[in-house]
């Protein structure tokens, strides 16, 4: 049976292995998990504050990078994707994350060769913005593409670039019309039809915001960029995810956002 909860946010618990995390860009510098597990805490009460159902999934030392569940799949109106996320040592994460997802939305999943990590999908309407990073390749983005269209979606390759791991590490959208985004990390071009918001100059990594139904979460790590988005009109939520992005991981990283209507 299909929940029709109004408002879910699926989370994980931080894992006690997560100083093993996967790294691309960043050097690997020490991570304390329990001040990890109080940044996460507090995120999760702010989804709880906004009127989510907060959905937490339990850690396991063996993954490493478990909390960040968006990479496991990508959530629509009428359908899931099961990711193949590109780091084959996150692939264990996937089992707990379908078991939790199958409650809410009918399930397809990206094949070899595929791999898409969900945090190099953006979705905007019937717009689906996939990355082509070090996590993505273009079979994933062939298969993202049959199994969206004949739900009306546009699916919309576009590249990242600079030593951003994940699309979303650039542009996330705000609202239906408008996207934050680090313009030297991305095409622009690709994002005709939007209007694009620039982080602030010294604050390039500011450009993942979690779009919550009348706010968005934003990292307290970028103040002058959160303060452009309130000049805005913008409601800004602000949380601590300085131990999680030691890992590479940004406040969407760590929820899958469930919208029923």
């Amino acid at each position: 049976m299909i929940s029709r909860m109004s408002q879910v946010a699926i989370t994980r618990a931080v894992s006690a292995g997560l100083a093993a995390c996967e790294l691309t860009y960043h050097a690997r510098i020490a991570i304390d998990v329990e001040i990890a597990r109080a940044q996460h805490r507090a995120y999760e009460a702010v989804l709880a504050a906004a009127g989510y159902e907060v959905e937490q999934l339990e850690a396991d030392a063996a993954m490493p990078d478990s909390v960040f569940v968006e990479d496991m799949a990508v959530v629509l109106d009428e359908v899931a994707i099961l990711t193949r996320p590109g780091a084959e040592s996150r692939r264990r994460e996937l089992p707990a994350v379908a078991t939790a997802l199958a409650a809410y939305r009918p399930l397809q999943q990206i094949q070899p060769p595929g791999t898409v990590d969900g945090g190099d999908v953006l979705v905007v309407g019937r717009r689906v913005f996939v990355g082509r990073s070090t996590r993505t390749n273009d079979a994933a983005v062939g298969q993202v593409r049959r199994i969206l269209e004949p739900y009306g979606y546009s699916v919309i390759p576009t590249e990242v670039r600079g030593d951003c791991l994940h699309l979303k590490s650039a542009v996330t959208a705000i609202d239906e019309a408008r996207l934050l985004v680090n313009p030297a990390w991305i095409d622009a071009a690709s994002f005709e039809g939007s209007t694009l918001v620039e982080v602030a100059a010294d604050e390039p990594s500011a450009a993942n915001v979690l779009r919550l139904a009348d706010r968005v979460i934003a990292a307290s790590a970028y103040p002058h960029t959160a303060a452009r988005l309130a000049s805005l009109g913008v409601r800004v939520e602000l949380v601590d995810a300085s131990e999680l992005a030691k890992a590479e991981g940004a406040v969407t990283c760590c929820s899958l956002i469930i919208n029923n209507r």
